[in-house]
């Protein structure tokens, strides 16, 4: 762009022809064949081979600018009718702040009845009068706001076949939400507009679009009514806030009509499907032709950028994929494998569009598609669907082999469920299983299943994870040594599958996983496990097992899928649908329309809400690029911009708590690396070292603190008298191993003394570093203790809590059991002069921990059942140091420890 006498310029970025506007110069981009060839964007281009080397640096031609100072999403607000009312009161039409705030209370919490009732009470008659006296009017008021993209609603006429009630398409325009999001400065410190590939349009800025998509029932037990939205993100914005329904960084862009039609059964679903196509592609419509020309479009910082939007990632289960690939469901929707080769663990070749559309392409030829028997039999010996016409055909750069994400919930942990779980419970029998679960020790933050897993028909995916995380060790001891690898290999697949970056070596081990588990999946056929209502079953044509195989082939092309789980579309089914849905009439007529509405306040009021802050206190519309901090903690984008700019705000909105960082203020180990953090105020003062050993039960306690502190203090030292403070638990800190510069949520230790639920304390375990550095020692904690600072000062090395430890000793490595692949320990004991045996007690700093582990006891053929969860880690001596316990330790233990 250029400067001349008072005339902005804008240049081509090819042939450097000059234009006098921005529309001048995209239709000069989308004419002339010299200046508009787009190559295929990463994410959806195919390799050209095994070899082909893929770089991680930014396009030096993309991402081009060619305007300064356009207006962005909120920037936009300012061209509102009412906008000149807000010169003088920025809460227009609403009389100030307080009354803002109890409309958009009122809103989001009551109903129109309930907000009318309470409009009238006394009480609100007795205080500052309101501008609005009835929720019509509040309403009124609230609908009076800047509004984001408008809703709009098409009718949809099936000629030819009848529905039971008029079929409705509720939506928005997708590139009109697309610019919304992309344009929108929430986002402006966590959006990219450079691609990493070489091969780019020059000067263009790719706008990658994600869709999601899910049909949900929102009446219980009875009404059958359902829904089926759709929504919308950027892949521009970082994929971490994407993963946060509560970031709002999707959007809603149609309610996706669901006709019930006068015919066949068989016939029924075949129409809805082809209505679904129909939607999507006037839904879409503008976005495909601007993934094929280009269009102009502002971003949160107000530049100006020629934007093309590909589709490069669809999120959904498994029979809503077969849906978009137009395949019937004993088909691959991304491979050519059919049913009959769903278990042999081959990779098939993917199942490009081309060839969907050419098979469909032939069957037209021949069968009309509106015979639709005749076309629909003749679809499924092909094994399509039905749907003659995909809405993806036309769509540039769209190929649903690419663009259907591995999906990580129902891929994986849904899998797990249905499968995995269900084999093991076969081969440990329900009652040891349970016996098993109920048994482990508790640990902070990880659900603990006190009545067992067994009976449970229905679980969340966060639940899914917890018993993946000791399933593998829960097996050993009764379960054929086969039987577990295989198990082993498919947890190991599933947590090495949500790993947030990959390399060539890692995807090659997630491909060695899934080739171990076929190589051992006979043990689970020969102990019976597969078991259906007929029996066992002597097969794995399992359609999700298929999937598996496409994990590796789709990571080159989109990336880590943990950025495509689909429990975010989860969560929004509840936000956008059957939360909404309870304070509506329950009308089938009328229902998402009432939805629409009150989501539509809702974003509205959220939006309002943040323009409202910035103007009352004269700051920028814009969010200026912060990259003051190099420690990044997981936080809400907009309670971040908040923070920055006027953090007494803070308070007056809602989101999800941010993660404390205890690196800024809390103890640090000796390589910073890990953080610690313990309360000001101690659980008890001023004890005395016998006190303690009494409470706790640790007879040599006293001994073992008088040596330490001679060790570290010199002999006779005065602070051997000194009294005690001691905590029942401590915070431990980590960066993440897979984002170093990301800093994890904390994890409590545990260190109570005996009580009447814990006879025998409740001590969580850690490792230790030692004093070469070389080797790391598995403990656990019986005792959070530091010496009181009543008195003279402490000297640094007794001036920082300190913990008693009992010490376990490594027996066996993970290559000394293929099965299992795990670590065994077991408590380490010492002998005494009179020849008892006592556990391996020592004084080392807090600063000497490393990580916070788990074990699982080595239960053998059967459960000891007078062990509860209270005394699991103190009867049992023998254990697995857990590799599973969550996702990063996981990943510390096989790059670090094997």
């Amino acid at each position: 762009m250029t400067l001349v006498a008072s005339r902005v310029l804008y240049d081509c970025p090819t042939c450097a022809t000059q234009f006098t506007s921005v529309e001048h110069l995209c239709n000069h981009l989308t004419d002339d064949p010299r200046c508009n060839g787009v190559p295929v964007p990463l994410a959806i281009r195919q390799p050209a081979g095994p070899g082909e080397e893929r770089t991680a640096r930014y396009h030096e031609n993309s991402g081009s600018i060619y305007g300064f100072h356009q207006p962005n999403s909120f920037e936009r607000m300012k061209a509102h009718d009412y906008e000149a009312h807000r010169a003088h009161n920025v809460y227009y039409p609403f009389t100030d702040r307080e009354e803002w705030e109890l409309a958009k209370f009122l809103s989001d919490n009551l109903n129109q009845g309930q907000i009318t009732r309470f409009l009238k009470l006394l009480w609100s008659e007795t205080r500052k009068p309101l501008a609005y006296k009835s929720a019509q009017q509040m309403f009124t008021f609230m609908d009076a706001l800047p509004k984001g993209p408008k809703w709009r609603c098409t009718t949809i006429h099936t000629e030819g076949y009848i529905t039971t009630h008029p079929v409705h398409l509720i939506w928005h325009d997708a590139l009109e939400v697309t610019r919304h999001i992309f344009g929108n400065p929430v986002f402006a410190n966590d959006m990219e507009f450079d691609p990493y590939e070489i091969q780019l349009p020059s000067g263009a800025t790719i706008v990658p679009i994600v869709l999601a998509s899910d049909k949900t029932p929102v009446t219980r037990q009875s009404g059958g009514l359902e829904m089926h939205p759709m929504f919308l993100t950027t892949a521009n914005i970082r994929s971490d806030i994407c993963m946060k329904a509560t970031s709002h960084a999707w959007s809603c862009i149609a309610y996706m009509p669901i006709p019930q039609f006068i015919c066949h059964p068989d016939f029924c679903s075949l129409l809805q499907a082809r209505v679904w196509h129909r939607c999507v592609d006037i839904v879409c419509e503008n976005l495909k032709i601007t993934a094929a020309t280009g269009t102009s479009m502002v971003d949160p910082s107000g530049h100006l950028r020629y934007a093309f939007t590909p589709l490069v990632a669809y999120t959904a289960d498994l029979p809503e994929q077969q849906m978009i690939a137009c395949v019937s469901k004993n088909a691959s929707p991304v491979t050519l494998a059919t049913q009959s080769q769903f278990g042999d663990g081959v990779s098939y070749p993917p199942r490009h569009g081309n060839i969907t559309i050419e098979a469909l392409h032939r069957l037209c030829q021949h069968v009309d598609p509106w015979k639709v028997q005749e076309f629909q039999e003749e679809a499924k010996s092909l094994y399509l669907s039905g749907v003659q016409l995909p809405f993806w055909h036309n769509w540039r750069f769209s190929d649903p082999a690419y663009f259907l994400a591995p999906d990580i919930l129902h891929t994986l942990h849904k899998f797990f469920f249905d499968h995995i779980f269900k084999w093991c419970k076969e081969v440990l029998g329900a009652d040891e299983l349970d016996s098993r679960f109920r048994r482990q020790h508790k640990h902070i933050g990880t659900r603990h299943f006190s009545q067992g897993v067994s009976h449970v028909q229905q679980m969340t995916g966060r639940e899914h994870r917890d018993i993946q995380c000791t399933i593998v060790a829960t097996l050993a001891g009764v379960a054929d040594a086969n039987f577990i690898q295989a198990i082993c290999a498919l947890i190991d697949f599933i947590y090495q599958a949500q790993s947030p970056t990959f390399t060539p070596s890692s995807i090659t081990a997630m491909t060695s996983s899934l080739a171990e588990f076929h190589r051992f999946k006979r043990a689970i056929i020969s102990a019976e496990a597969r078991r259906g209502t007929s029996g066992p079953i002597a097969h794995f044509e399992i359609p999700k097992l298929e999937l598996l195989t496409s994990f590796a082939r789709a990571i080159p092309n989109l990336g880590a899928p943990i950025q495509f789980t689909s429990e975010t579309g989860e969560h929004m089914l509840i936000t956008h649908c059957k939360g909404p849905f309870t304070r509506t009439s329950h009308q089938h007529a009328s229902f998402t329309q009432q939805i629409v509405r009150l989501l539509d306040r809702e974003d509205t009021a959220r939006q309002f809400d943040l323009y409202t802050l910035l103007c009352s206190k004269s700051l920028s519309i814009n969010n200026l690029i912060d990259n003051e901090f190099e420690e990044v903690v997981d936080i809400d984008p907009v309670f971040d911009w908040i923070m920055r700019i006027s953090p007494e705000e803070v308070s007056c909105f809602h989101g999800p708590c941010p993660v404390r960082n205890h690196f800024l203020k809390g103890l640090l180990s000796e390589d910073s690396r890990v953080a610690f953090h313990v309360t000001v105020s101690s659980d008890l003062a001023d004890k005395s070292p016998n006190f303690l050993a009494r409470l706790y039960h640790l007879p040599k306690f006293p001994n073992l603190l008088h040596a330490f502190i001679e060790r570290v203090n010199g002999s006779g030292s005065h602070f051997q008298t000194r009294l005690l403070k001691v905590w029942n638990k401590f915070h431990l800190q980590l960066h993440s191993d897979l984002r170093p510069r990301l800093v994890m949520p904390s994890q409590q230790v545990q260190a109570y003394p005996p009580s009447g639920a814990y006879p025998l304390g409740n001590c969580d375990m850690v490792l230790l570093r030692t004093q070469n550095d070389d080797q790391v020692i598995a403990a656990q904690v019986r005792m959070v203790f530091g010496l009181s600072t009543r008195g003279s000062a402490l000297p640094p090395e007794l001036s920082e809590p300190l913990l008693y430890v009992q010490l376990f000793e490594v027996i066996s490595h993970p290559q000394d059991d293929h099965a299992v692949m795990m670590y065994r320990v077991k408590r380490w004991f010492e002998t005494g002069p009179d020849g008892t045996r006592a556990r391996l007690g020592m004084i080392v700093p807090l600063v000497d921990v490393t990580h916070a582990i788990e074990l699982i006891p080595e239960y053998g053929q059967r459960v000891n059942r007078d062990v509860t969860a209270a005394t699991s880690l103190e009867l049992y001596d023998t254990f697995y140091l857990n590799s599973f316990s969550d996702k990063e330790w996981y990943h510390t233990l096989h790059t670090d420890f094997m």
